[in-house]
């Protein structure tokens, strides 16, 4: 499994009406799962796509990654892959933790981790046990292993673990919920602690950034050190990419800190110096991106074993990673404040399209095998089809009442 599997799932906020001072954090997470969307659209497309496996079961599982390869690629498809996967995976753990220090609050310990577990838990096995099948069939199929369903079945079977695919992201915050929840057992006060501190930090976004990146690469930069950037680990069906775990501890922390001050505190406020300044942030961070590139290009072609460029390569992530979040954040507070019922309903859906997308993507991927079509057509046909499926069905499933208390 590769680092392109690190997509991003949306953050879960609780089930209460939306206030106006929410609506921008809202369509953010909905947007960011419209990138999701996207990055898994394309993958079958990205220029460094490996080719298919002759089994699923095989020493190289590539198929993990990239259910589908098509023969037609696009260089551009590469830079949004590689713009995606530094970012939008740590600023959903961020979302997610937003929720989470006044729910706990508001319900203790123990409700909170039995509705987490609802929210997160059930969905988390029904997607890994029907959705992720349905999704790698394809990848099945573009072997030419012959056998059909049953074929399939005993090559998942003898894989020695159970991919999830996106599905990872859920169950890992479900973790860290969990660890939230015992963490008010044994320290009643410590988001309050942290809201606090990003109280105090907020005041001046730059500062809270220092701060976010510093913690974010202490975090981060051993782990990659000891593991390497693209190493993953698990049992079954429950999967994490290694190096980036605490990391993604971190950013969820951080957000529960800026979450336990409220969504008024200083930091999310819509007419704060985070959105006055977007026009700064927004640049900069296509520069923090450009320069991880060039870094981690360097670090490609450097001398096998020059850990020097590997550190330097992780150390530029960290930051392009906290830039991009900032510079999301800036621009939607700025410019996402007004309700819209379109993006209402693309907000209520947005759980429910990630959970089920994946396999829609998978089968549009492999219908247009042999389509004569550019990658850029076939990558935007493939989005827009997923976008589409995944949001109509989330909408008819959210029709039933116990589908939609989930979802």
């Amino acid at each position: 499994m590769s680092a392109t599997t690190a997509v991003f799932a949306p953050a879960i906020p609780e089930r209460t009406p939306t206030a106006p001072r929410n609506v921008a954090i809202n369509y953010l997470r909905a947007f960011i799962t419209l990138l999701v969307l996207a990055h898994h659209a394309v993958l079958a497309y990205h220029p460094f796509a490996p080719p298919p496996g002759v089994a699923l079961n095989g020493p190289a599982r590539w198929w993990q990654a990239f259910p589908v390869v098509d023969s037609q690629r696009w260089t551009g498809f590469a830079l949004l892959a590689s713009f995606n996967d530094i970012f939008f995976m740590a600023l959903m753990f961020f979302l997610s933790g937003l929720f989470v220090w006044k729910s706990l609050q508001r319900k203790g310990s123990g409700r909170f981790v039995r509705d987490r577990l609802l929210r997160l838990g059930l969905p988390f096995l029904l997607a890994a046990a029907v959705v992720a099948p349905l999704a790698y069939y394809p990848a099945y199929l573009q072997t030419g292993a012959g056998g059909g369903i049953a074929g399939f079945w005993q090559q998942w079977r003898s894989l020695g673990n159970w991919p999830a695919g996106p599905a990872w992201f859920v169950w890992v915050l479900l973790v860290f919920d969990v660890i939230a929840a015992a963490l008010l057992l044994v320290a009643p006060r410590w988001g309050d602690a942290l809201g606090r501190l990003s109280a105090g930090t907020g005041r001046r976004p730059i500062v809270f950034f220092g701060l976010l990146v510093a913690a974010s690469a202490a975090a981060y930069i051993p782990m990659a050190f000891l593991f390497t950037a693209f190493a993953w680990s698990g049992f079954g069906p429950f999967a994490f990419q290694t190096s980036r775990l605490l990391f993604y501890l971190v950013y969820f922390l951080m957000g529960a800190g800026v979450g336990a001050y409220g969504f008024d505190s200083v930091l999310l406020a819509t007419d704060g110096k985070l959105p006055r300044r977007w026009p700064i942030w927004a640049p900069s961070s296509l520069v923090a991106f450009a320069l991880t590139t060039t870094i981690g290009l360097a670090a490609m072609t450097a001398h096998i074993g020059s850990r020097a460029w590997e550190i330097a390569g992780d150390a530029t992530f960290v930051l392009s990673c906290a830039a991009s979040s900032f510079a999301f954040l800036a621009l939607f507070l700025r410019f996402a404040n007004t309700r819209r019922n379109l993006f209402d309903s693309l907000s209520d859906n947005a759980y429910g399209m990630y959970l089920i997308h994946y396999a829609f993507v998978s089968w549009l991927q492999y219908a247009l095998l042999r389509a004569s079509l550019p990658a850029i057509a076939k990558g935007s046909i493939v989005f827009a089809g997923a976008v589409l499926l995944s949001w109509g069905t989330t909408a008819a499933l959210r029709c039933i009442p116990g589908v939609a208390q989930v979802i």
